[in-house]
């Protein structure tokens, strides 16, 4: 979020405000590249020929300041949608950045395949997200070269006041909200936007004006993309109503996102206040005080909170609505697309990407093994269950030594009698692994032979339903008696006593 004085100051490198916190800039941040993307068209056409010539604001503290020119490194993805035409773009593009003496980094990429593969099949989000992760690469690329922070590299894009605009609108057409509304922030991590306060037509003068042509893509013409439809059919309307449109909805995706990047930031803050518990793909908060938060607040809440536990979730205004309803009512669930649900139980808000199936890990345990519990997604750690055998130490209390083991690992590892269990000393042995069964029963430690339900110990331990056939469940056979709910209890039965002459120890452990 940018200061009154950084925002509302001159933004010359040097003119200072007496209020103003001192640049962060180091001499390493001063020499780290600057990625210039350029297409060929006249917006990139002029970044190109202003970050070579001029004082521009790249957001790295100096304000508007010249870019030392070795610093400069043009990149240009040639997507291979218009055959020769794109030869050709990326032609000029090589010689323009040789005229001023800058690299040039040329990167061939088949975006209508890679659309194809796509879910969406959208070749304008694939080419974007081949363009800025061709950038990305090619930032890390040369920090690495130069050895400075990756942090400090730039990648400045050609975005104008009309495209910024024209996102605006776009957006406002699909239904958006204040970050949508926000449009095109002037920066975004490394990628910097300096060229928003200027028009498109101004640029094109500017490049006439040097005597610089640019290339000029058909295909933005082409009113089937929405952006196209936009900039054709619906800004020429607007402007005739206002000339001054682009201009004022840049002003106010100005005041829009300065209010959303304050609103994100209370929003964390609240979501690590209201933050119970967390785990691998899950999270819990607290339901009461979500309930009780600012509407606009809660909102954020909730949507930070589905996307950390699920980030490829596809998150409507309509979902964020369902999972508040739930929280205040106090109870219930909702499933939400791709990957995520949400449930209020014991006054928390669970949150957490699907579970597999029930069932997923059924297996052998060998006796010394180790089982793989399902199948982890892409990022995610793995969770094992391992066995192994060990000699009861000599002179030991044994019941006490599994005791204090237990209450050590917080449950998720225990040392059973391995004769009570079925495993031989010598020879060793197996036992099955499953999620809970209706009807499974246990004697818990501590109850004096007593047996109840592993349901109700589920219930008990505060497993979300959702949870809870994720559950590791260890069994002498497929069909024999439960020897322990992971995490939860073992059973009486296969307890230590002082004539157990060896271990078995039981583990639950994420790689």
């Amino acid at each position: 979020m940018p200061s009154v004085a950084r925002r509302y100051g001159s933004g010359d490198a040097g003119s200072g405000s007496p209020f103003e916190r001192p640049s962060r800039s180091t001499d390493d941040a001063l020499r780290a590249p600057v990625i210039l993307m350029v297409s060929g068209g006249a917006d990139s056409t002029a970044l190109l020929v202003l970050a070579a010539t001029s004082a521009l604001n790249i957001e790295d503290g100096r304000g508007r300041a010249r870019i030392a020119r070795e610093r400069l490194h043009v990149l240009h993805v040639n997507h291979r949608l218009r055959g020769i035409d794109a030869d050709e773009d990326e032609e000029f593009v090589r010689d323009l950045a040789a005229r001023y003496g800058i690299p040039c980094t040329i990167r061939r990429v088949d975006v209508a395949a890679l659309a194809a593969a796509s879910p969406d099949g959208n070749v304008e989000n694939a080419g974007r997200e081949v363009r800025y992760s061709e950038a990305t690469r090619l930032a890390n690329e040369l920090s690495a070269q130069l050895g400075t922070p990756r942090s400090a590299a730039r990648i400045l894009t050609a975005h104008t006041a009309n495209d910024r605009a024209e996102t605006f609108v776009m957006n406002a057409i699909r239904g958006t909200g204040a970050s949508g509304l926000s449009s095109i922030p002037r920066r975004r991590n490394r990628v910097v936007r300096p060229l928003l306060d200027r028009t498109h037509d101004e640029l094109c003068e500017f490049l006439r004006m040097r005597g610089i042509v640019w290339r000029e893509d058909d295909t933005n013409a082409d009113t089937r993309y929405l952006r196209a439809y936009v900039r054709h059919e619906v800004m020429p309307v607007l402007e005739r109503r206002n000339p001054r449109v682009v201009a004022s909805l840049s002003t106010t995706c100005d005041i829009l996102s300065d209010e959303d990047a304050y609103l994100t930031a209370v929003a964390a803050r609240t979501l690590r206040d209201l933050t119970r518990r967390t785990g691998e793909g899950a999270l819990a908060l607290d339901a009461a005080r979500l309930s009780a938060c600012e509407v606009a607040i809660a909102r954020r809440v909730v949507r930070a909170a589905i996307l950390e536990v699920c980030p490829e979730a596809r998150l409507e205004a309509r979902h964020i609505a369902q999972v508040l309803s739930l929280v205040a009512a106090g109870t219930g669930s909702a499933s939400i697309p791709m990957g995520a649900e949400a449930r209020v139980e014991y006054g928390l808000l669970f949150l957490r990407a699907h579970a597999p199936k029930a069932g997923d890990f059924a297996g052998w345990l060998e006796v010394p093994g180790e089982l793989p519990l399902g199948d982890p997604r892409p990022g995610r750690a793995s969770t094992h269950l391992s066995a192994r055998l060990l000699p009861a130490p000599d002179g030991a209390d044994i019941p006490a030594l599994a005791l204090s083991h237990g209450r050590e690992w917080a449950g998720t590892s225990v040392l059973l009698d391995a004769s009570a269990c079925g495993i031989d000393a010598n020879l060793g042995g197996r036992l099955w692994v499953d999620s809970p069964h209706p009807g499974d029963v246990l004697c818990p430690l501590g109850m004096h032979g007593q047996s109840k339900k592993v349901s109700d110990l589920l219930n008990e331990a505060r497993i979300p339903a959702a949870e809870r056939p994720l559950v590791p469940v260890v069994r002498t056979s497929p069909t024999g008696p439960v020897v322990w709910v992971a995490g939860i209890r073992a059973d009486e039965r296969a307890r230590c006593t002082p004539r157990t002459s060896h271990l078995l120890e039981l583990s639950l452990r994420t790689a």
